[in-house]
């Protein structure tokens, strides 16, 4: 399926590994222009490379720092000549008991998981709306469907953000206007924050990583991980043409684990 997009240009936050690596390669494999963000220049900037080389006829370029920095985030929208398609991504706060979370750690959790996808999606959608198109994904947690209780910092400010868009991606003027505005939920992928989890659940409990990760995935009845590939194709599906129906919704892929209805 052809799914419309190509020539367009994304803002791909996150970019340089795991999920948001693969949305930007699912997104450049559509013949769509990227601006890559992620904080490590060195990371950042191989991927740049490869994407360049995997597709020579598409723009590719970087905007390396936390892009919850009001100038790094001026910059990466500078980097472009327009925002189609955004895909805002965050890698979640620490894991803990509240008891010993100060206003301090809630601020930063807050400015990285909500406030900084509100302020990236305020200055794209109005001008997507003028222009009849726009597609704009955040990436945020399987958590916010069944919350975790150790997750307490990512529970509350994903779960902000989901309350937020629920209500602004059905405003008519955006929604109306070929806008529209949709969550993915991860559950457990293969990726470079999961083996790290992994790794910690085995020193806490006396077993390998390999032990630990068996366990995991008899979890989930699809018995395996996602791949960032797969997870990056629903993201482009997202972003087409085809999908100005769908809007304010929250897209859960983990493999079946979560048991609920909604």
């Amino acid at each position: 399926m052809d799914l419309g997009i190509s020539g367009c240009w994304a803002l791909v936050c996150g970019s340089s590994k795991g999920l948001g690596r693969g949305c930007a390669q699912a997104l450049a494999a559509e013949g769509v222009n990227l601006v890559l963000n992620a904080r490590g220049a060195e990371a950042l900037e191989s991927t740049v490379r490869a994407l360049r080389e995997a597709h020579p006829d598409i723009e590719v370029r970087g905007a390396p720092g936390d892009i919850s920095d009001s100038s790094v985030r001026e910059r990466a929208l500078a980097v472009a000549p327009r925002i189609d398609i955004l895909v805002t991504n965050a890698g979640g706060p620490p894991p803990g008991d509240f008891r010993d979370w100060t206003r301090d750690d809630w601020l930063q959790a807050l400015d990285a998981n909500m406030l900084t996808p509100i302020e990236l999606i305020k200055a794209c959608v109005d001008a997507m709306a003028e222009r009849g198109f726009g597609r704009v994904v955040n990436i945020t947690s399987g958590a916010v469907k069944a919350p975790i209780d150790i997750l307490g910092l990512s529970n509350g400010a994903r779960s902000g953000l989901t309350g937020f868009v629920a209500g602004l991606a059905r405003q008519p003027r955006l929604a109306g206007r070929n806008v529209t505005i949709n969550n993915l939920l991860p559950g457990a992928f293969e990726t470079e924050r999961l083996h790290k989890t992994l790794a910690a659940a085995a020193i806490k409990s006396g077993r390998s990583p390999d032990e630990i990760a068996v366990e995991r995935q008899a979890g989930i009845p699809a018995g395996r991980f996602g791949s960032p590939e797969e997870f990056g194709a629903f993201c482009a599906l997202l972003c087409s043409r085809h999908a100005g129906y769908y809007t304010g919704q929250n897209l859960l892929l983990d493999g079946g684990a979560y048991p609920g209805v909604n």
